[in-house]
């Protein structure tokens, strides 16, 4: 009787349980769950489970939880020990994906300790549960061990290392070994490869504070990835083309980053938003962590726009699995967005929150992290010395059948064949040297390749932080100006600090060109103009300005004079030209190259020169700077007094 009735509700709970997933299916999506209830056998349930893209598109992981138990309640019952098995991996891996990294661990070393009565598949899964969960528990020792299980098992050739570095924020270190392991592996027609690969590096940048770099690897990850996806010669599973989609969405999501660290919101926020659309459809675990850390991002840019109502928007999105440095940024955006909306209260509640967490972390994990890198280091010595031993081993019995070889083709043709030998050998030594030569080019043309991309990559960060160190001076500038009550004193902090902009921008421009020997003019001038309009906010607004100097290109040690140059000349014409009106104001500046000849010319419509000008020239900081200037363009300055307006014009070489 006892048996019946726990039978009937059973049967009555699959029929509510059927009814009610029904019910939230949408009419356009197939429910993977129902899938997999209409499959009969165990083992046609575990492909379902594990061949689906997406298996949580209707029905969430409580769901798959609660089904898999019923199911694993009738195996025990029927004493099927197979069934039983597979569904305790199926529950593995969704504790897993629900971040419930402890109780997956548990089923999943139940499961590893008989191991031997596994099917490959299901080893295999078991394992890289495993290796997941302990990267997510910090048990970077276990974790190692797991990696040499499934090296054992033939799942993977090696044990890596880069990626337990990365976790424990060693990013340098886990980008030299993830190059020296990879790059030597993937062939040049490999787009998808070379995609994950440049991704990989340039969110290794990334994590290294090295933005500008990162944007370079990681548009040239987006570039293969464009590659790969349009190349119709290839047939692409629905699988390959789901992974290429989430591959695209983590490099847009990463580049987006950049575009947030270096200040640009604008062009980050539609790429964060596609990212976090297409990674939500993931049931990877590292996808979702992606998800966290893009809306994060997301958030800070329309914080830094001073969009509040978004930003609060996403910094109020509940999340089921978020690691502890992210609740810390988030902690630290709130506390942002409190004190730019001078909710001083709410914003001191989030900044001591943070003070807590990072004491309690910092105590729990510093002797961890050491005992973990001793482990981890101990374990790199002990692979890199077995693959020398592999090595020599290989080349010792190559050595010795090369010999052995060899001594039998002496005692068979030792005098009729001894001068064909003799140039055979000689035709040998030419090939193998030219064989070693061609490697050695090869070798060299490598690390030459390598060491011009890192000299770009480094002059680019130098450039980089040049112009941040001259905002900072800017910057103190116009703090300085706020506390001087003296108009002599702030008209020349002013001009101070235009002068710098004027050289910041320089360095801006290289940084962000690919070519970082010249700067192309046309696009300097017009920045420098708007930076100049800016400082003098009542004058220069109306002004038409021409600008001829399409296609011509200058190096740093012309560029910056003059910049500097064109600073003081379009600054006097804001300032004295157009004392009345400036509606019929006109600048016109003109810069060509000729060969190794230049040209430059700059004229105005304004009132002109005074008649003292000559006389005022020895006491005019401005008209001084200027004269320098030139002179260190090996030129003379000539200036035209017009019916209306000036000329200034030199020839340069």
């Amino acid at each position: 009787m006892g048996r019946y009735v726990r039978f009937l509700f059973t049967a009555v709970y699959f029929v509510f349980l059927f009814t009610s997933t029904a019910q939230n299916i949408d009419d356009n999506e197939q429910s993977v769950l129902k899938e997999f209830e209409d499959t009969d056998l165990p083992s046609a349930r575990f492909e379902v489970f594990f061949n689906s893209l997406d298996r949580y598109n209707v029905n969430s992981a409580y769901d798959w939880l609660d089904t898999i138990k019923i199911y694993m309640a009738n195996a025990e019952k029927t004493s099927d020990s197979t069934a039983v098995q597979l569904y305790k991996v199926m529950q593995a891996q969704i504790y897993n994906d629900l971040g419930e990294y402890d109780k997956s661990t548990a089923l999943a070393k139940e499961l590893y300790d008989i191991k031997g009565s596994l099917d490959p598949e299901s080893q295999k899964i078991v394992l890289e549960v495993l290796d997941d969960n302990y990267a997510n528990l910090q048990l970077f020792d276990k974790q190692i061990e797991i990696r040499k299980q499934k090296r054992e098992l033939g799942i993977t050739n090696n044990v890596s290392f880069y990626d337990i570095y990365s976790n424990l924020g060693l990013y340098r270190k886990a980008r030299n070994q993830y190059i020296m392991e990879v790059k030597p592996t993937i062939a040049d027609n490999e787009s998808f490869k070379l995609a994950q690969y440049h991704s990989k590096v340039g969110n290794y940048l990334r994590l290294d504070d090295s933005a500008p770099t990162a944007l370079s690897e990681l548009k040239k990850a987006n570039s293969y990835l464009g590659v790969y996806m349009n190349d119709i010669s290839t047939h692409k599973s629905e699988s390959d083309i789901f992974e290429s989609e989430l591959l695209k969405a983590e490099i847009e999501g990463n580049i987006a980053k950049c575009h947030v660290m270096l200040g640009e919101y604008e062009e980050a926020i539609p790429l964060l938003e596609t990212s976090i659309e297409t990674l939500k459809k993931s049931p990877n675990n590292n996808d979702q962590s992606e998800v966290v850390e893009n809306t994060m991002y997301l958030a800070e840019a329309n914080l830094q726009l001073e969009r509040f109502t978004e930003a609060k928007k996403h910094l109020d999105t509940e999340f089921d699995n978020i690691t502890v440095l992210q609740i810390i940024k988030k902690n630290s955006l709130l506390a942002a967005f409190y004190d730019k909306v001078e909710n001083y209260k709410n914003a001191s509640i989030y900044y001591k929150r943070n003070e807590r967490i990072k004491d309690s972390l910092a105590k729990k994990q510093s002797a961890l992290i050491k005992q973990q890198l001793v482990t981890i280091v101990a374990n790199e010595d002990l692979e890199n010395s077995q693959r020398l031993i592999d090595e020599q081993k290989r080349i010792n019995e190559l050595a010795r059948s090369e010999m052995k070889a060899k001594d039998e083709r002496i005692n068979l043709v030792f005098i009729s064949l001894i001068f064909t030998l003799l140039g055979f050998a000689g035709l040998v030594y030419a090939y193998l040297k030219s064989i070693k030569n061609q490697r050695l080019i090869a070798e060299q043309k490598h690390i030459i390749e390598n060491s011009l991309v890192e000299k770009d990559s480094l002059l680019k960060e130098i450039h980089h932080r040049v112009k941040n160190n001259l905002q900072m001076v800017s910057s103190l500038l116009s703090l300085q100006t706020k506390n001087t009550r003296s108009k002599a004193a702030i008209v020349a902090l002013e001009e101070g600090k235009s002068r710098v902009k004027a050289m910041a921008l320089i360095h801006q421009k290289l940084y962000q060109n690919d070519d970082l020997s010249v700067i192309e003019m046309q696009g300097y001038i017009e920045s420098l103009i708007n930076s100049v309009q800016s400082v003098y906010k009542k004058g220069g607004h109306n002004i038409s300005i021409t600008i001829d100097a399409e296609g011509t290109e200058l190096d740093i040690d012309r560029a910056i004079p003059f910049g500097l140059i064109l600073n003081e000349l379009v600054s006097n014409s804001f300032k004295y030209a157009f004392p009345e009106n400036d509606e019929n104001g006109k600048i016109y500046i003109h810069l060509r190259k000729n060969g190794d000849q230049g040209y430059f010319e700059y004229t105005d419509n304004g009132v002109g020169l005074p008649d003292d000008t000559d006389e005022r020239s020895n006491s005019s900081m401005g008209i001084r700077l200027i004269n320098r200037l030139v002179n260190q363009l090996q030129s003379k300055l000539n200036v035209d007094r017009q019916v209306e307006g000036v000329r200034f014009w030199f020839n340069f070489s």
